[in-house]
């Protein structure tokens, strides 16, 4: 008995010692970042931002820098969006023979953690997009540390949980509306160990298009949404998000939030999109990002038609890769002319067992279904209890 209670005061005190750490206040020490020099801030620990891949053996070899190609969806996986995902990744494979691949910032609110899974276990990047995802861009705007840290930190305990998701393979994180606040959402991800943010918009910086680089120094990029970092957070990787430009000239941060669109037929979305990415392409072959949610296929069926269009156009291309946000960055740390990368990323092995639970979300009292592997929570995993426990 006496042991027993020993191990239960432990776990106890493990778990208030975990919920301390979501509710006090971050302090992290930040120094004013000051302008980059090429010359100290070398990959692959560092690297200014900038619209070039600098590299002296690279002068006259330009069209010879790999084309990256980020496909990236943001919120809630499901049932019905898997089979999009699907269909969008099918026997598509990188010049390197290796499969193409995508990066999916998760929401938790609706998630099937089964198909969450799935994907990870096909090769696919899985990443952050938080708890609640918030209700407006004030809430996010508005945010500290400590609300943002709550919102991604408590996030990686329910992909460990519910989807089996490996910690080390999550990397990256993207803040729902986009909406930055200086520092703050940086800090958090420095805090957590993570590799990268792409959360940044870009409109000034889309011809010639910015490379991502890190936050040791003051960065030149502008901020569409929300103000700019000023600290110095080392090693912290931006993948930018550079703009697309719709049949109207107006630039668009993500993909369906483009106003203007072309015809809805399948050869003039695809020129559209051929388009935009030849700016890249025949420029200065910084990363293509194609980003959006999956709910943009619903508008018409030609849209995800001419989406899987013109990635086979993409696929035909010289030089071209289909790679996750993580692999970019992998890349930039080593940067090279022809084959990017050694060889295919090894697939995980999570096996998940899928169950289907009905609970209760403690905030509103409703009841929730949640898909997830092997076992159920008590009730709706939510802020601040984020293993559903009671």
């Amino acid at each position: 008995m006496f042991s027993i209670g020993i191990t239960l005061l432990l776990i106890l005190t493990l778990i208030i010692i975990a919920e301390a750490a979501y509710q006090t206040p971050i302090y992290v020490e930040v120094e004013r970042a000051r302008v980059c020099s090429s010359r100290i801030c070398l990959p692959p620990l560092c690297r200014c931002s900038g619209l070039t891949l600098p590299r002296p053996s690279f002068k006259g070899h330009e069209k010879e820098i790999p084309q990256f190609i980020t496909i990236t969806f943001d919120d809630a996986v499901t049932a019905l969006n898997y089979q999009h995902y699907q269909e969008i990744f099918a026997n598509l494979y990188n010049p390197d023979r290796c499969e193409a691949k995508g990066t999916f910032y998760v929401s938790h609110d609706y998630t099937d953690y089964t198909k969450v899974n799935a994907l990870y276990n096909e090769g696919h990047e899985i990443a952050l997009h938080s708890i609640t995802h918030g209700n407006g861009t004030d809430y996010w705007r508005n945010a500290n540390e400590n609300l943002i840290m709550r919102e991604f930190g408590q996030q990686i305990p329910i992909l460990e949980r519910f989807a089996k998701i490996n910690r080390k393979h999550i990397r990256g994180m993207r803040l729902p509306f986009l909406q930055a606040a200086g520092n703050t959402s940086f800090i958090v991800a420095k805090s957590l160990g993570l590799l990268y943010d792409s959360s940044w918009s870009t409109q000034k910086y889309k011809d010639p298009a910015m490379w991502p680089y890190t936050l040791d120094y003051l960065s030149v990029q502008d901020c569409q949404i929300g103000s700019c970092p000023t600290a110095s957070i080392p090693g912290l990787w931006i993948n930018p998000m550079v703009a697309w430009t719709d049949v109207e000239g107006y630039s668009c941060s993500m993909i369906d939030g483009c106003v203007f669109l072309p015809e809805d037929n399948i050869d003039s979305l695809f020129e559209w999109m051929k388009k935009n990415f030849l700016r890249h392409y025949e420029g200065n072959r910084a990363p293509f990002g194609m980003y959006l949610h999956a709910a943009w296929f619903s508008r018409s069926d030609n849209y995800l038609k001419a989406f899987r269009k013109f990635l086979e156009y993409a696929n035909s291309l010289h030089n071209v890769y289909m790679v996750t946000a993580s692999q970019v960055i992998q890349y930039l740390k080593h940067p090279s002319l022809g084959k990017p990368f050694k060889g295919c990323f090894k697939k995980p092995n999570a096996p998940c067992q899928p169950i289907t639970c009905a609970l209760e979300k403690i905030s509103t009292g409703e009841t929730r279904y949640m898909t997830c592997c092997d076992s159920c929570p008590e009730v709706y995993p939510w802020l601040d209890n984020p293993l559903g426990e009671i």
